[in-house]
């Protein structure tokens, strides 16, 4: 509702309502009021509208501040609200960054723990075939050593054959 409007509809209702109280204070009819009385009530009038005005343009005023803070604060709010997030994406990416690399560093761990294990797999293989080799070894040598010392004994017995008592007595 505009001022103006407002204004003249608390004229016209000041108006009625001295009129109504002049009339029931008395009880009785009054003549007219005097030129003075009227000019006295329509200076009362006028003071009061340019109150009530003067009233109404604070009231504006503070409504338009309360506007403006509410406004900046809804700014603020939002602006917080990116940065917050732009906070939590940041973390986030950090903590991804740091679990990715934890998880390639125990990969690398893990690779190496295998490569260790197959290496020291292979030389015990190679010990095992080294072992088993001169098992091998041995028992071909105790083989041959055994069928060399048949081989002796029999050519022992041959040799005291040949030249026993019978080779001595011929």
């Amino acid at each position: 509702m505009k001022i103006h409007y407002v204004s003249h509809a608390l004229f016209t209702a000041l108006i009625s309502l001295m009129a109504f109280s002049a009339y029931a204070a008395t009880g009785t009819e009054k003549p007219a009021l005097s030129a003075v009385d009227v000019k006295t009530i329509s200076e009362r009038i006028r003071n009061t509208g340019d109150q009530v005005r003067a009233d109404l343009k604070k009231a504006r005023a503070r409504f338009e501040a309360q506007e403006a803070a509410r406004k900046v604060e809804a700014e603020r709010a939002h602006q917080q609200a990116i940065n917050d997030a732009a906070q939590r994406k940041a973390q986030q990416a950090a903590e991804a960054h740091e679990r990715q690399v934890a998880a390639q560093a125990q990969a690398e761990r893990v690779r190496l723990e295998a490569e260790q294990a197959k290496q020291q797999a292979e030389r015990t293989e190679r010990k095992k075939q080294l072992i088993l080799a001169a098992q091998d070894s041995k028992e071909s040598q105790a083989t041959s050593l055994q069928a060399r010392k048949q081989m002796a004994a029999e050519a022992l017995k041959k040799a005291r054959a040949s030249t026993g008592v019978k080779a001595f007595g011929e």
